[in-house]
């Protein structure tokens, strides 16, 4: 299986950190793609508590009929801003590497 080059595969890091929302370029569709699956079955998720307004991150745990456990002290503004850490967190699980955390356009 295809792992993410934290060198390499930076630039497309930094294409979502500016469009996290929207079509994406090849080469971050793969990133996406890799990023989206946990080999341990936790995934990390965005739930939306307020519409337009509020947004928090979940984990999924890995068998899906067991709760789901809410990250209550976490909370995003935008969407944007929730997709972006989704993303760091899931890049750092994968790679090992922090990405700065600071959604800037």
């Amino acid at each position: 299986m295809y792992k993410i080059d934290p060198i390499n595969d930076r630039p497309f890091a930094e294409e979502f950190r500016r469009h996290p929302i929207g079509g994406h370029s090849p080469g971050l569709t793969r990133v996406l793609s890799i990023l989206r699956v946990d080999p341990t079955g936790h995934q990390v998720i965005i739930v939306c508590r307020k519409p337009f307004a509020k947004w928090t991150l979940a984990t999924m745990p890995p068998r899906r009929a067991d709760p789901i456990r809410f990250e209550d002290e976490t909370s995003f503004a935008t969407r944007e801003e929730a997709e972006w850490e989704v993303f760091r967190r899931r890049w750092r699980a994968a790679t090992g590497e922090n990405l700065d955390g600071k959604l800037q356009d």
